[in-house]
């Protein structure tokens, strides 16, 4: 069964082919950062005007880099939600459209369950069941995983996701859009002696997480510094704070990654979501893992951000269990609103 995937929740737009027998045939994507950049965020009404530019020849691209037709489509996977409204709508359009001109099955997936499932994509993946850490712009959640649609949802952001906090304490250090991969590559170069900034709910005995607190924390070292405006803070000193973000996040982060393995008693930990191509929180994690004996897994780069593939593989995962979950009535809606644990099981 081949399964063509079109994912749209945000601002990339992405087509896979996956083969339930071969594995993934081909992907394509389209990010919009550049012209998000200029707003130094993303703009939904120009994201969604995007999308309907470019899944067309990116169904094209797939197609071609797959080296198969329409015709050789069995069924069509999409992001249901959550997500931008405007943009979940133009890819349930693309998908339901595709469905109905060429009498196929569609699918709603949610995106969540795409980044969750991804790193089962790679050449080692892991079994069930598993701890995962969905950490990205928009979610930061603990899930316990034992199988494709069986999520028990252990904690999760009570404000900012990691994400988010990521692109705000770039933005008030200078480090324009998308801030994440830059105040990363930022705090290589500071001293982590120079700022201990604050720990949001490190020591506490639940699983949920709260980073307002460390953007606010970035906030007043900002504002204090002598020379009061960021844009005559000497690079040195951006290094210094953007270092202090960073330890302090990933520390949160892996804290919380091994205490839930320590309650559940698993010992596999998957990380999906944008921020899992991090640098410094792989490396963390993978020391962690070396201390207390357990396996961490992690998408391929290509995979950590939104994209197509995840989609049609979680598509296709769900379609090999349940045949009938996809549809040919080809009316739908969309959910940008859609926590994870209240999908339906498989």
């Amino acid at each position: 069964m081949i399964v063509l995937g079109v994912e749209s929740s945000c601002d990339e737009t992405g087509l896979a082919l996956y083969d339930t027998e071969r594995g993934l045939l081909s992907h394509a994507l389209y990010s919009q950062v550049a012209m998000h950049e200029e707003y130094g965020g993303v703009v939904p009404e120009l994201a969604s005007r995007d999308h309907i530019r470019r899944a067309i020849p990116l169904l094209t691209q797939t197609l071609e880099g797959a080296g198969k037709s329409l015709a050789d489509i069995d069924a069509i996977a999409y992001t249901q939600g959550p997500g931008l409204a405007g943009a979940l709508l133009v890819g349930s359009s693309v998908a339901c459209s595709l469905g109905l001109a060429l009498d196929r099955p569609v699918l709603g997936v949610h995106h969540l369950e795409g980044h969750l499932l991804s790193p089962l994509l790679a050449s080692q993946p892991p079994a069930f069941p598993f701890i995962a850490l969905l950490v990205s712009g928009g979610h930061t959640q603990l899930m316990r995983v034992d199988g494709v649609g069986q999520y028990t949802l252990l904690g999760e952001t009570l404000d900012d996701a990691a994400g988010e906090a990521f692109d705000k304490s770039a933005k008030l250090l200078g480090l324009g859009y998308p801030g994440g991969p830059a105040i990363s590559r930022l705090a290589e170069f500071g001293d982590p002696a120079a700022y201990k900034l604050p720990r949001p709910m490190l020591h506490t005995k639940d699983f949920n997480f709260s980073f307002s607190g460390l953007k606010t924390a970035v906030l007043t070292v900002v504002k204090n510094h002598e020379q009061q405006v960021v844009a005559n803070i000497c690079e040195q000193d951006k290094a210094d704070i953007a270092r202090g973000f960073v330890d302090a996040i990933v520390e949160v982060l892996t804290a919380k990654c091994v205490s839930a393995l320590k309650h559940t008693g698993l010992k596999r930990l998957v990380i999906a979501g944008g921020v899992g191509a991090n640098a410094q929180l792989r490396t963390s994690l993978n020391a962690a893992a070396a201390r207390k004996k357990f396996k961490v897994f992690y998408p391929e780069l290509e995979f950590c951000t939104d994209n197509g593939a995840m989609i049609a593989f979680a598509g296709a995962m769900r379609l090999m269990i349940n045949p009938d979950a996809a549809r040919r009535d080809y009316s739908f809606d969309v959910r940008p609103r859609w926590p994870l644990d209240d999908i339906k099981t498989v």
